[in-house]
């Protein structure tokens, strides 16, 4: 596994610092022992926001927005690094000079995180849309194998924002900000056949919906999933639903239909919370 970085308190920077050693599962397989900063670590400004919270005396800055990977959900493959902007909106009377976004899995941040994505940069990169608010980006990538070491971890994350006033007196920051969804890569396939077909025959349509494994880096048949059956005819833009099937324990697609005209057909699977949804390029199929 790649080395995991934790932060250490530096003073209006994110340091990287200690390493994470790995630990093991019932099973053999390593994970890492992860380390969730609190703001003091991000920000390097003790005693000003402890996690989750806020003292109501101090002035602190507002976070208005976060958006991460643009508002879509973050979809990884079996092989290649995903990388992802974050970004925050925030104010204070002073401005805000950075801010600080990462994403985590588990039910508990002090002791249950099995897994943890943290900016790339140490410092986020702010523009000001006036003397008291700015919009602070950084980036995040999620390696499979890696960061995503296992199936289980595809699904919703936790979003941790936070927020640092100018003139760095104080700190906004939760653990709790929002959630976003990590998912495995799906794909899926068809083959319409015969091709040609007489008009009234049988057309069997035939495919495979599949998704990243993120532990064996292969892509395996998604079982049991509700797929649509959709036509075109050549003269048409526009997809129509046939029928809805489910798809086999391997993640296979078959069934028939009779041939009518000319036209495209595929199979068009709507996603569920770890995997997103998939359609098939169109099968063009000529009538005689």
């Amino acid at each position: 596994m790649r080395i995991r970085a934790t932060v250490a308190a530096v003073s209006g920077a994110l340091a990287l610092s200690a390493l994470a050693v790995p630990a093991a599962q019932a099973d053999g397989t390593a994970v890492p022992n992860l380390h969730k900063p609190t703001a003091s670590d991000v920000f390097g400004v003790k005693d000003k926001a402890p996690r989750a919270s806020a003292r109501a005396a101090e002035a602190l800055p507002v976070i208005s927005k976060v958006v991460v990977n643009g508002g879509k959900d973050i979809t990884v493959g079996t092989t290649a690094a995903k990388k992802f902007t974050v970004s925050v909106t925030a104010s204070h009377a002073s401005g805000v000079s950075d801010a600080y976004v990462d994403l985590w899995h588990g039910t508990n941040v002090d002791d249950d995180i099995d897994g943890l994505l943290m900016p790339n940069e140490d410092v986020a990169s702010c523009k000001n849309a006036s003397a008291t608010t700015a919009t602070c980006t950084l980036t995040i990538t999620a390696y499979p194998g890696d960061d995503l070491y296992k199936n289980a971890l595809a699904g919703t994350w936790h979003v941790s924002a936070g927020a640092l006033a100018a003139d760095q007196s104080a700190v906004a920051y939760t653990d709790f900000y929002s959630t976003a969804r990590v998912q495995r890569v799906s794909r899926i396939t068809v083959n319409a056949a015969p091709e040609p077909v007489k008009k009234g025959k049988t057309i069997t349509v035939t495919g495979k919906l599949s998704r990243a494994n993120w532990e064996d880096f292969a892509y395996h048949g998604y079982a049991g999933q509700s797929v649509k059956l959709q036509f075109r005819k050549k003269t048409s833009s526009t997809y129509s639903t046939v029928k809805t099937i489910k798809t086999s324990s391997t993640g296979t697609l078959k069934t028939t239909v009779k041939a009518s005209v000319d036209g495209y057909w595929r199979y068009s699977f709507a996603g569920t919370s770890t995997t997103p949804t998939v359609t098939a390029a169109g099968d063009f199929v000529d009538v005689k």
